[in-house]
């Protein structure tokens, strides 16, 4: 199959290009930066120079700039709207002018939709929330269904906190740990809906084969956990000081709003389409995430 990504080259979708070339698929890999072809595996810089034959069967849409990545100035948020609402309305009007529209469209979104909830429970059908990032992925899928009406399956992937050893959160969720330092943000009740970077690359996998799914789709692990509950699972991997509290008006100070509607609030994200379907967790609870993550690091582990 011939498959188009863009944001091929961050945390999810380099894990995504091996998986795939490993399967045997043909990729068209969209990057702003140029990168040497590979066997299998094309790079470019625009839409226009995607190969037009054969064109792409799917397209995995991945692009957007990193909501955690800076403090959000109004600057900053134009950048995420444009990276993730523009980018995704430039990729739906040229797919719609394909001789042949791909046959599906897996569109990351995040579990940012659904707001801050508390302990309240989240499936799919629950209502979108309030705060920029709820309104920033409402804006985002709704340019992805937009494509819809000319036949494409369109998946909506509502992304939780991508975990792995190799980059992304982790990295600086671990970092304070490392240095003997267990502490959770706030007040530490709050959810945190998580998913390993294993299983989001399995669940990209099996919507690209389910074909009578379409919609919104949860992808986090069945057991979101508080952030309290996550600090103590961590020091069973580290030797750290007793756990301790971030206070809030601290983060706020450091990070803005950004502290308040990623950090110090969450979401109790189920995954009830996947589970329903059939699909398989590697890392189904906190425990099995961080064993896989942190168990080869011996030297770090409590006696």
């Amino acid at each position: 199959m011939h498959i188009l990504i863009t944001g091929g080259t961050g945390f999810v979708g380099e894990a995504l290009r091996e998986h795939w070339l490993a399967a045997g698929h043909e990729l068209t890999i969209l990057s702003r930066s140029a990168h040497p072809d590979t066997r299998n595996c094309r790079y470019v810089q625009t839409l226009e120079a995607v190969p037009a034959s054969p064109s792409p069967e799917a397209v995995v849409n991945l692009a957007g700039a990193s909501l955690a990545g800076k403090r959000w100035t109004a600057a900053y948020k134009k950048t995420l709207v444009d990276s993730r609402v523009e980018g995704t309305r430039a990729l739906v009007a040229w797919m719609r002018g394909l001789p042949v529209p791909p046959r599906v469209l897996l569109n990351a979104s995040a579990i940012g939709f659904y707001g801050p909830r508390d302990s309240e429970p989240l499936g799919e059908d629950a209502a979108a929330g309030s705060g920029f990032a709820s309104e920033l992925c409402q804006a985002w899928e709704a340019q992805a269904l937009a494509v819809a009406d000319i036949g494409v399956r369109v998946c909506l992937l509502r992304l939780g906190v991508v975990l792995d050893a190799g980059g992304g959160a982790f990295v600086q969720m671990a970092q304070p740990f490392r240095m003997g330092i267990a502490s959770w943000p706030g007040g530490g009740e709050q959810y945190l809906s998580w998913v390993h970077r294993a299983d989001a690359v399995a669940a990209f996998d099996f919507l690209l084969q389910q074909e009578a799914m379409s919609g919104p789709v949860n992808v986090t692990a069945p057991a979101p956990v508080t952030q309290r509950d996550l600090c103590a699972a961590m020091r069973e991997h580290f030797r750290t000081l007793p756990g301790m509290p971030v206070p809030g008006a601290v983060m706020r100070l450091l990070l803005g709003e950004m502290a308040d509607e990623l950090l110090l609030t969450g979401q109790r994200v189920m995954p009830q389409r996947l589970q329903a379907s059939g699909f398989l967790w590697r890392h189904p609870d906190i425990h099995s995430a961080l064993e896989a993550m942190l168990g080869a690091h011996a030297g770090d582990r409590l006696p």
